[in-house]
């Protein structure tokens, strides 16, 4: 996918990982009103008699209709019953850019790769490249790891060699660069494999990580690196979430994944926060 101007992007995948269904909202909404009796369905008026057992709480769950919320939620837009309902979204390969502008919406739970975790490889590839490698030992390494939401080879070459340059500056500056850089006990390998850059990457990765090695180095990196997330909303939140980013104001990126996000979203909710959802 390309955009307006002239990069190439992927795009994020998107999996729906659990939702709760609607029937909680409708039970919510009939205890405001104390209308059990006028639900068109029969697990919600036996509400009105019984406190709920587990079956009935699985068939309350699995509820696909309610003409209560759908009043509410468009003729009286009485939103807060909405938030009885709760949808997690698993998200892989959007960017570090979408992160900021998720972090603008606030009601959410959000979790995301942390870069003080996951950075090693990114590190043992510049190790390797200074001691038997070169920068394009380091570039040809790390644009293996399909790390950027830019999907142009050459722009993504230009990208990690800018990562280069900067570890490359860092490294001089800083007294014991491979004490923040290397597990003590994967030290002595830079020794051991001296001149062979790539028996030194390969030992470096099976070898013990720095923990919380990105700690040092986020500077490194730009907005166009990938992340995967785990995000819940609950549907009052994914309707203004939806309504803002599948915008054509909104960054584009974001729109792509509003809109992986609403493909993956079963009718069920949809109908309840998009005007005319198919």
């Amino acid at each position: 996918m390309e955009d307006m101007y002239g990069i190439k992007y992927s795009k994020p995948e998107v999996v729906l990982l659990q939702d709760t269904g609607i029937g909680v909202a409708e039970t919510a909404a009939r205890t405001c009103y104390d209308s059990f009796e006028n639900s068109e369905n029969e697990v919600i008026k036996n509400i009105e008699h019984t406190m709920p057992n587990d079956a009935m709480c699985d068939e309350l769950n699995a509820i696909d209709e309610s003409n209560l919320l759908d009043d509410l939620a468009w003729t009286y837009f009485h939103h807060s019953i909405l938030e009885h309902a709760n949808l997690s979204f698993l998200v892989r390969g959007t960017s570090r850019g979408v992160l900021q502008e998720h972090a603008r919406h606030r009601i959410q739970a959000i979790s995301v790769r942390s870069t003080r975790y996951t950075m090693s490889s990114v590190i043992n590839a510049f190790v390797a490249s200074r001691h038997g490698g070169t920068k394009d030992f380091f570039i040809d390494t790390v644009m293996g790891f399909d790390m950027f939401v830019t999907a142009d080879k050459e722009y993504n070459r230009l990208e990690i060699g800018a990562i280069y340059d900067k570890l490359e500056y860092q490294s001089k500056v800083v007294d014991d660069f491979h004490s923040i850089a290397v597990a003590k006990s994967s030290i002595p390998f830079i020794a051991e494999y001296q001149g062979d850059a790539g028996k030194l990457f390969d030992a470096l990765q099976t070898g013990k990580k720095k923990r919380n090695v990105g700690d040092a180095f986020k500077h490194i990196i730009t907005d166009n690196v990938k992340v995967d997330m785990v995000v819940t909303f609950n549907l009052r939140s994914l309707k203004n979430y939806f309504t803002l980013r599948d915008s054509g104001a909104a960054f584009f990126q974001i729109r792509w994944l509003a809109q992986e996000m609403m493909r993956v979203t079963p009718k069920k909710y949809l109908d309840l926060i998009i005007k005319n959802k198919s």
